[in-house]
């Protein structure tokens, strides 16, 4: 088996797509995750990672080889995966807890690799991506701030508040107002 650690893949219907391409090329996928994807094949022609390459480039993906940058990624999908497709009950927990053991790294060692390379500490990429979470849930309109913030893990709506203007500039109840609130969404892999 071959594992390929893929950039950009950061939800369901990525993996869906990758799971075309891959088809495509008659490569067989035996497990596709977020950024992670293992084919049955031990051997993977430079030919046909040529081809891989080429496609997972044209619809906004990439492969990645370097272990650094894989873990970076490897972060990224395990945030967004706790914050937009998580257990709603369990969204209090310590961060660094779960990164260093899903991980196997010391989170002191993730943060600095992931500031180091994106330019942004960790916990700012955490709240970012809290921030997007909420976007999506005021523009459906399905939940109420209190509830928003209990979801997503927020002592207070107050906090939740305080972090949302921080980033956007806005309240929720200014952004929501507005209606520019589908304007200011960001795709999942563009969150930095």
């Amino acid at each position: 088996m071959t594992t390929l650690y893929i950039k950009n893949m950061v939800c369901d219907r990525c993996k869906l797509v990758v799971r075309q391409v891959l088809e495509k090329l008659a490569l067989k996928p035996v497990k596709i995750a977020l950024g992670e994807v293992t084919l049955a094949d031990d051997h993977i022609s430079d030919e046909k990672l040529r081809q891989l390459d080429l496609s997972l480039v044209n619809l906004g993906f990439e492969r990645i080889d370097d272990r650094k940058a894989r873990l970076i990624e490897n972060v990224k999908s395990k945030v967004i995966e706790l914050i937009h497709y998580g257990d709603p009950g369990k969204r209090k927990f310590n961060w660094s807890d779960i990164l260093a053991d899903s991980l196997h790294y010391e989170y002191n060692y993730l943060s600095n690799l992931f500031s180091s390379v994106e330019g942004i500490t960790l916990e700012q990429y955490i709240i970012r991506q809290k921030i997007e979470k909420v976007k999506e849930l005021l523009f459906y309109d399905e939940l109420n701030l209190s509830e928003i913030a209990h979801k997503l893990g927020y002592s207070s709506v107050a906090h939740l508040s305080g972090q949302f203007k921080k980033v956007t500039g806005f309240t929720p109840s200014e952004l929501k107002k507005s209606r520019e609130i589908d304007q200011s969404r960001k795709s999942l892999d563009n969150v930095s």
